[in-house]
């Protein structure tokens, strides 16, 4: 087992910025051998970030931890309230939002939220977990 790492990419509260989140991490998860884990992930950051640049107004953070085996993919946004609890995939088919969280929650292991100051910001952290085996 690799041992543990962690990078935090601040990003500005702006669409073009969820582009610049899928390719870093992209890179990250190759140059460490995670290639495997890329299209999920892109997938699951991409709907992260999309929540936190879309629906706050202050900046916010990708967070992607490995630690025993696990990918953690975190946003982090200036907004302190909870995410919407996501519904399930299969009754969103027709929607024209309220998807993401549901395909965080179908997608990965485990996900959740927590509170969270950063950049003398409250806010929180929404993130999902993913097994590399």
């Amino acid at each position: 087992m690799s041992d543990p790492w962690e990078y935090s990419l601040y990003i500005p509260c702006d669409p073009r910025a969820v582009t610049v989140c899928r390719r870093t991490l992209r890179l990250i998860l190759t140059l460490h051998g995670l290639i495997h884990l890329v299209d999920t992930a892109e997938l699951l950051a991409s709907e992260l970030v999309s929540n936190a640049v879309l629906h706050t107004k202050g900046p916010a953070c990708l967070r992607l931890r490995f630690r025993d085996g696990v990918l953690q993919i975190g946003a982090w946004d200036a907004d302190p309230e909870p995410p919407e609890p996501p519904g399930r995939l299969e009754g969103l088919a027709d929607a024209e939002n309220g998807r993401g969280m549901a395909l965080v929650r179908a997608c990965s292991d485990l996900w959740h939220w927590q509170p969270l100051t950063r950049m003398g910001h409250r806010g929180k952290l929404v993130w999902c977990e993913l097994a590399v085996a």
